[in-house]
């Protein structure tokens, strides 16, 4: 039976499907974590240990003796979109309380919900983008050094430079501690980096419906117009600024822009992080949840068609880049 190919065919589907199979257990058996206790039990509400394996896997992945021209592509790509992540935080909380809008068609929306969903790109779908493309050797190898991005530590930085949240040092070191212990790792060992960080990509089902345990489908339905906005939002407004970093300072076509215009799954998992470091943000993390779950689900639909017409573009005006393999 073709379960894989089945939920490949759902957009973001390794990390959506798992998730809504936990939002539905907990809709209809709220207690079932209690109910059956034990190893069973512990991991329904695990989220946090199941997040500590796969940033350590994600940390393997980083090559710190790269080529310049691809550790400068992806600390670009990095710095940029974390930047613009912060700036439209920044921006947003100046006429926002912390616990966003609770009422009305927009209820849910949020700084903690913003910043989130921009802070990380797809970096499956990144990689697939990329990969169906001749001759993009260089923007593939250039992902790992802004993976990073997917963990909760720059939506800590981030919310705590702007003094939108008050996090302890030991809190933001804390989020570092398992890509850091990766990052050394698999440095020091190919044999740890080649183990370890195929299995991040296996960890994602897990955490996912652990993190979908955690809501209900009210929540999740009191949060689509929202997420839709905010999907459609993150595609155009980051995309256009990653197009012209890839541009301009990467001296690229832009094409690795359009195609890290998306949110990360692991996203989903910040709201719910960044509550328990900063209680301030309990009120609106299951709201900002699931705001980024569905932007993840509407990136991972119009990212890769934004892509592929402007790689077509590209073809037809000539311009795509020749320098782009290692």
């Amino acid at each position: 039976m073709p379960i894989k190919k089945a939920i490949d065919k759902v957009p973001g589907g390794i990390m959506i499907v798992p998730l809504i199979i936990g939002v539905l257990i907990h809709t209809l058996w709220p207690k079932l974590d209690i109910e059956l206790s034990g190893v069973t039990g512990s991991f329904m509400v695990g989220t946090s240990a199941l997040l500590f394996a796969f940033f350590f896997c994600i940390g393997t992945g980083i090559n710190l003796k790269a080529s310049g021209k691809i550790a400068g592509k992806g600390i670009t790509m990095l710095l940029v979109k974390v930047l613009l992540a912060a700036l439209i935080g920044i921006l947003i909380n100046k006429v926002l309380p912390i616990t966003g809008i609770t009422s009305g068609v927009f209820a849910g929306f949020s700084t903690l919900a913003v910043i989130a969903s921009f802070n990380a790109a797809n970096g499956g779908l990144y990689t697939a983008l990329m990969s169906t493309i001749p001759n993009r050797e260089i923007d593939l190898a250039a992902y790992p050094f802004f993976s990073i991005q997917s963990g909760p530590f720059f939506t800590m930085l981030t919310l705590g430079i702007a003094g939108i949240g008050a996090f302890p040092w030991q809190a933001l070191v804390s989020t570092l501690v398992p890509f850091a212990l990766g990052l050394i790792l698999g440095g020091l060992d190919p044999e740890i980096r080649k183990m370890f960080h195929p299995v991040g990509g296996a960890l994602i089902p897990f955490f996912a419906f652990t993190i979908g345990y955690s809501m209900n489908f009210s929540m999740l339905l009191k949060s689509g117009l929202v997420g839709i906005l905010m999907g459609i939002a993150v595609v155009f407004v980051s995309g256009f600024v990653l197009y012209l970093a890839d541009r301009y300072i990467a001296r690229s076509d832009g094409l690795a822009g359009w195609a890290a215009s998306s949110t990360a799954g692991a996203a989903i998992s910040v709201p719910v992080v960044i509550a328990e470091m900063d209680k301030s943000f309990k009120p609106v993390a299951q709201s900002a949840t699931a705001i980024v779950a569905t932007c993840v689900l509407i990136t991972a639909i119009l990212t890769p068609i934004v892509t592929m017409w402007y790689y077509r573009r590209l073809q037809r005006k000539g311009r795509v880049s020749k320098d782009l393999t290692k």
